[in-house]
């Protein structure tokens, strides 16, 4: 609340102070609303890097889907008419395919397995993104992945039975799904709160923050208490225009953006937290998946992750992954 009102106050009598003397504007797209998490820091962010460049370089924000969604906003990144954005998993992979290989089914089991692929491979993501035209400026940890339906589910067999959306044009999840022998209904994302009103889906997947703040959880009955996999984001800049800015400004930009990006992270997994208690007080109902069942929905990601070689990363390059995870493993029993 502190924070809040802090930042309140710093937009409000301190930032018109800058106004006069900012040389460089990047444009921000995120398909999150203002008021979220994400959003909140993305201000204190912009808060940090002005006040560090005396009002020279500032953020001009343009949250919850004013400039469409996420393959939208790559596009309009492309030709100049926005600079920068907060994507998930479905944008990154339009810009760095490999780094999609954190979003596969069943991969890591916590969040400290997620901190160590961020540490040890954190050159390689950063180089992908180089290679294709973009600056990371931090990368962060969405939540893990629950499925969420209108009967309950703990085999593989239960969720063959259901109509499972799946984000239109997303590779990984299609890829999944399918190495589950289940055929998915591909919608926006913007379309599947209607769809599951008309009952077009009746399952889908999410983090449970944004089951609550998208408010899905009211078409829905039960969650699937093994998270499917952890979605990873990110906030880019493009190269084009992180390259015109004076070294100092890029130094201001790295520096906050790895800062704010790693708060950002922490507290979305607060917010995670507080949502699994706040969908059990509004009913969901949480099934549990045995051993035998949770190694079938293993080898179902193991498969998917094979299917997708060639496609988003190369066989070298999931050995790595898999190979750093199983090392952390023996380490940290």
């Amino acid at each position: 609340m502190k924070r809040k009102i802090f930042l309140s106050l710093f937009l409000v009598l301190v930032l018109p102070l800058f106004a006069y003397s900012q040389q460089y504007t990047i444009k921000f797209a995120s398909i999150s609303p203002e008021g979220t998490t994400w959003m909140n820091v993305m201000h204190e962010y912009d808060a940090a890097v002005r006040k560090e460049s005396n009002g020279r370089l500032g953020f001009k924000m343009y949250p919850g889907m004013t400039q469409g969604d996420e393959k939208t906003v790559v596009r309009k990144i492309a030709i100049g008419q926005l600079h920068a954005a907060g994507f998930t998993g479905v944008g990154l992979g339009e810009i760095a395919p490999k780094i999609r290989i954190l979003d596969t089914p069943f991969l890591v089991r916590n969040s400290a397995e997620i901190d160590n692929l961020y540490t040890v491979l954190e050159d390689d993501f950063r180089a992908a993104f180089e290679e294709n035209g973009y600056v990371v400026l931090g990368l962060v940890e969405i939540g893990f992945v629950y499925i969420f339906s209108n009967s309950p589910i703990q085999k593989l067999e239960d969720v063959q039975k259901v109509k499972m959306w799946v984000w239109e044009g997303d590779p990984v999840a299609e890829t999944a799904f399918t190495s589950m022998n289940i055929k998915p209904i591909p919608l926006s994302i913007d379309n599947v709160r209607t769809s599951l009103q008309t009952g077009l889906v009746n399952a889908f997947y999410t983090t449970p923050y944004a089951c609550i703040s998208l408010q899905w959880f009211s078409q829905t009955k039960y969650m699937v208490d093994f998270p499917l996999t952890c979605s990873n984001g990110a906030v880019v800049i493009s190269k084009k225009y992180f390259d015109n800015l004076p070294s100092d400004l890029q130094e201001i930009l790295i520096r906050n953006g790895k800062k704010y990006m790693a708060q950002l992270t922490t507290l979305g997994r607060k917010d995670n937290e507080n949502s699994l208690v706040e969908l059990k007080k509004r009913g969901i109902i949480f099934t549990k998946v045995d051993e035998k069942n949770a190694k079938e929905y293993m080898e179902t990601g193991a498969r998917a992750r094979k299917l997708l070689v060639g496609k988003l990363y190369d066989e070298a390059f999931l050995n790595k992954v898999e190979s750093t995870l199983e090392q952390y493993r023996k380490k940290n029993k």
